[in-house]
């Protein structure tokens, strides 16, 4: 059972519960008393039955009891502490079970409540559960600009609020073209420093002998050309968050000097005399694998430690097809308004559509917006026709990961992707997985995925 999304008191969207438990009366129970404190509620009789919903849709919390007949709380909390470590899990055990729960805890649960349970404590519990993100500055307006319907993108974006109310440095790793400088900007935006300056600089793109002057400013007369005093870019960030971007190409030669300055957080402007101290939220990104380039002496052991306190790994487009769409759609939105085509192409066809999801997408994000304006400037009127989108890709015609190559936790998760790209129709889902409609709805009914759960 699922409820449609509502809005809390203040007009946002409220938070949504998962609530888990083989005992029918006590479902109901504690349903209805979330719903009346202002959340959405989503129900589950056992734990298989919750996993589908979780790949359906993500919820805020989870409470779920220690002892149910088949997958019990406790395996439950460790696949969703194995699927999601940042979710929080409230356990409801029995006053015989009370050592159980504290175990669980320790695991890294929310909290246990015993039964028969205090309601306010519930309540308690539950706001002090989802709190966290209702109490982000701006509630969730720093992840305006991310579109996603991806458990993957979801996942990180749970971490991502974690991250953010700290000051520690973070490494984001990710392919070229996957949004990287996007997830730097809402680690910013999400952050105590949200007020303060945001400064980007592509490391690959800053010759290696101009680099030293850009971050850490220079005085005047320091080199030829030097007519003034300027500020580098760690001084411009002071308050507020400086993204390195590729810093994997950065330099050897400066590497060191970048080490110290972050350990003793001051620098040395180029020609002057004295250091300054600065002030900065750092974050940096790389395509490259550090690891390797370290092991193959290109990059720094201890700088890398330095930057890569909280690692943030940004999944590729084709990691999570069910993005594809929405993308798309954005980037024909954005490009109509900012050419003033007063929005005269309509969407896509259905087999342009089909074309976009079944490529693989190499390129990533900026390839699929690429894609997309290509179609856009040779379409004359909507909707955009499958033979433009085969122009832009210029490649061979790629096909959904067949279903039985995905085994166990991996299945699910293919078949809640497969059904977000379909909007809940079982029918489309199974001709995208190559199976007929009847094997496909005993899969999906194996692992109690409900197509409901996806339709818009």
């Amino acid at each position: 059972m699922a409820d449609t999304d509502i809005k809390a008191p203040g007009g946002e969207k409220a938070p949504r519960i998962l609530l888990v438990d083989d005992d029918p009366g006590l479902l109901r129970l504690i349903s209805l008393r979330l719903q009346s404190a202002g959340y959405a509620v989503d129900t589950a009789s056992s734990g298989e039955q919750a996993l589908g919903r979780v790949a359906s849709n993500i919820p805020d919390a989870v409470i779920t009891d220690l002892r149910m007949e088949g997958m019990d709380g406790m395996a439950l909390f460790r696949q969703l502490r194995e699927r999601d470590p940042t979710l929080p899990v409230i356990i409801l055990t029995a006053h015989g079970t009370i050592p159980d729960a504290v175990a669980a805890t320790r695991e890294g649960a929310f909290d246990f409540l015993t039964k028969p349970f205090d309601s306010q404590e519930l309540l308690e519990t539950v706001a002090e559960a989802t709190g966290r993100k209702r109490a982000t500055a701006g509630g969730e307006s720093w992840r305006a600009d991310i579109i996603t319907r991806s458990h993957a993108m979801e996942k990180l974006l749970s971490e991502l609020d974690l991250v953010a109310a700290s000051d520690a440095s973070v490494l984001i790793q990710g392919e070229s073209g996957s949004g990287k400088e996007i997830i730097a900007r809402a680690i910013h935006a999400a952050s105590p420093r949200s007020d303060g300056p945001w400064v980007a600089i592509n490391c690959a793109a800053v010759p290696a002998d101009l680099l030293e002057s850009e971050l850490f400013g220079y005085r005047k007369g320091a080199f030829t050309g030097a007519e003034r005093d300027q500020e580098g870019l760690f001084v411009q960030a002071r308050g507020g968050t400086l993204l390195l971007d590729e810093i994997g190409d950065m330099p050897a030669t400066f590497q060191a000097k970048l080490l110290r300055a972050l350990q003793e957080r001051r620098i040395r402007p180029v020609g002057a005399g004295q250091e300054i101290e600065i002030d900065v939220r750092l974050i940096s990104a790389s395509h490259h694998d550090l690891e390797k380039a370290i092991q193959d002496g290109r990059f720094r052991e201890d700088l890398y430690y330095r930057l890569n306190v909280v690692r943030l790994d940004v999944p590729p487009l084709r990691a999570r097809p069910e993005d594809i769409g929405p993308l798309a759609e954005h980037f024909l939105v954005q490009i109509q308004q900012d050419r003033a085509d007063d929005n005269r192409i309509q969407g896509f066809s259905r087999d342009a559509f089909r074309r976009l999801l079944a490529h693989d997408w190499p390129g990533n994000i900026r390839q699929l917006r690429n894609v997309v304006e290509q179609a856009c400037v040779l379409c004359r009127k909507g909707p955009v026709p499958a033979s433009l989108i085969e122009r832009a890709l210029k490649s061979e015609r790629a096909s959904v990961t067949p279903l039985a190559e995905a085994r166990d936790t991996f299945e699910r998760g293919y078949l809640a992707r497969i059904m977000r790209m379909a909007d809940g129709n079982v029918s489309e889902a199974a001709r995208l997985a190559g199976r007929n409609r009847t094997e496909f709805y005993r899969l999906i009914k194996r692992h109690q995925i409900e197509p409901a759960d996806f339709k818009d």
